[in-house]
């Protein structure tokens, strides 16, 4: 079992404090705060980051998919739309929408969209997100 570690360190009140995010074994760190989060402001922010491990998983699990059937993928852009609003009990994550372009040659759009659909259904990230809605849009690059 592989288990990861990542960071969370916050200075300061809600409104004015900032954070930075960081990565076991990674040089990369991002920094946070309410603008980031609420309003446009610069920097990463929790929801961010669980879109960007959702398309990634996404990703990975497409590309095995598609293989174990025969097909090569030449490339799977995935972009995740992660929304946080506002409920009567505070704030909560209600959605991640997947949108897929993917460069694969020799394969018809039924058995794309069959194993895009078991992608989504199957990655871990999706099964760890199972509370929420998830929603699929992909498409065919050329």
């Amino acid at each position: 079992m592989k288990v990861n570690k990542s960071q969370a360190v916050w200075k300061g009140n809600l409104k004015e404090g900032s954070g930075q995010m960081s990565f076991e074994h990674s040089k990369i760190s991002f920094p946070y705060s309410f603008k980031s989060r609420f309003a446009d402001g610069d920097g990463a922010n929790p929801e961010m980051l669980i879109g960007a491990a959702h398309a990634g998983c996404f990703s990975m699990a497409f590309s095995n998919m598609l293989t174990e059937e025969g097909f090569d993928p030449k490339e799977i852009t995935t972009q995740a739309e992660v929304k946080l609003d506002s409920t009567d009990s505070g704030f909560k994550i209600i959605s991640s929408h997947l949108t897929v372009t993917a460069d694969i040659d020799d394969i018809d759009e039924q058995t794309f969209q069959r194993i895009a659909k078991s992608a989504k259904d199957g990655c871990p990230v999706s099964q760890a997100l199972a509370s929420l809605e998830i929603t699929l849009e992909a498409s065919l690059k050329g």
